[in-house]
């Protein structure tokens, strides 16, 4: 009952919580809420999940906010320097990735922590984001094939969960069924025998750093193609609430481990009580309480992960 209780109460509390809001909230259970809030909780989900795969390789990417950032102002940017829209969304994409080949060199060649390094990129992505921007939100003007991207639907479906469902099998399937996956179970939970097994744990460490920028970036523009805008700070925000739904992910399915079934669990309990909040009328500075709160309470599971992530480990 107690191993249980530890797997799944972070589960039986996000039920719990639910519940609650449906009972207060008006319209929090209509149809049309439930599905917004999906697809509030995609964006965040997609970038989560990279952010998930970097810390099952033993690192910590505090760039993935202000990655997908630059990943959705260089879109924008081409789109209204008159590129059109596919060569821009790859060209965002790639500027994702670039940054997170940087991460990766930095922390498995020049052995700087990760925490650093992945502050010091962030930092860096911001400033060309506003270089790129002069600090002027771009609005309007993007094609409507772009737009659907984000704004589009399969059925009554939004396009943004069609997108996580897709992305989230795919980081399953990585890390559930094919050995590359294996390697980065093992190289997070245990580098030194990781490495004296064969596994070459600096080419591990940054493929989960590479793919934390690629959802980072896939998640920029999403993003972008949803609210038709980009500005040099869009995506900034997601970086505390990535980290509080992988944290509070890290409680439950398999406690003090990140999981992407635990992510995805976390992003809907934030995504949910942030709506559930709104629709009873409290100012938006509850939220982040709220999710300082969420942060604080599930830190104490993992923290002993995130210190190793974060400041090494064998590299």
């Amino acid at each position: 009952m107690s191993e249980s209780m530890g797997r799944f109460g972070t589960v039986i509390a996000a039920f719990a919580l639910f519940a609650a809001l449906a009972l207060s909230a008006p319209n929090f259970t209509a149809p049309m809420n439930l599905l917004n809030i999906a697809k509030q909780a995609s964006y965040l989900a997609i970038l989560a999940i990279g952010f998930t795969l970097a810390l099952l390789a033993g690192e910590l990417d505090l760039s993935v906010g202000q990655v997908a950032t630059l990943a959705s102002v260089v879109c924008a940017a081409l789109v209204f320097a008159g590129q059109p829209w596919p060569l821009a969304a790859v060209a965002g994409f790639l500027a994702a990735l670039l940054c997170g080949v940087v991460n990766g060199v930095a922390v498995t060649r020049f052995k700087i922590p990760s925490l650093i390094a992945t502050l010091a990129v962030g930092v860096i992505a911001t400033g060309i984001a506003f270089l790129i921007t002069g600090g002027i939100a771009y609005v309007g003007r993007f094609p409507a094939g772009f737009v659907a991207l984000g704004r589009g639907t399969l059925g009554p479906v939004p396009l943004p969960v069609v997108w996580l469902v897709l992305l989230l099998a795919a980081a399953w399937f990585l890390v559930k069924r094919t050995r590359t996956g294996a390697a980065l179970l093992a190289t997070g939970e245990a580098p030194e025998a990781a490495r004296l097994a064969g596994i070459d744990i600096a080419r591990i460490k940054l493929l989960g750093l590479v793919l934390s920028a690629a959802c980072a970036g896939f998640c920029g523009l999403v993003l972008t193609a949803a609210l038709a805008s980009s500005s040099p700070t869009i995506a900034n925000e997601f970086l505390m609430r990535g980290i509080a739904a992988v944290l509070l992910g890290m409680t439950t399915i398999e406690p003090g481990r990140p999981n992407l079934a635990g992510t995805l669990l976390g992003t809907l309990v934030i995504a949910g009580l942030g709506n559930g909040l709104t629709l009873l009328g409290f100012p938006y500075y509850v939220q982040d309480i709220a999710l300082g709160l969420i942060m604080l309470a599930s830190v104490g599971f993992s923290a002993r992960f995130l210190t190793e992530a974060a400041f090494g480990g064998a590299r």
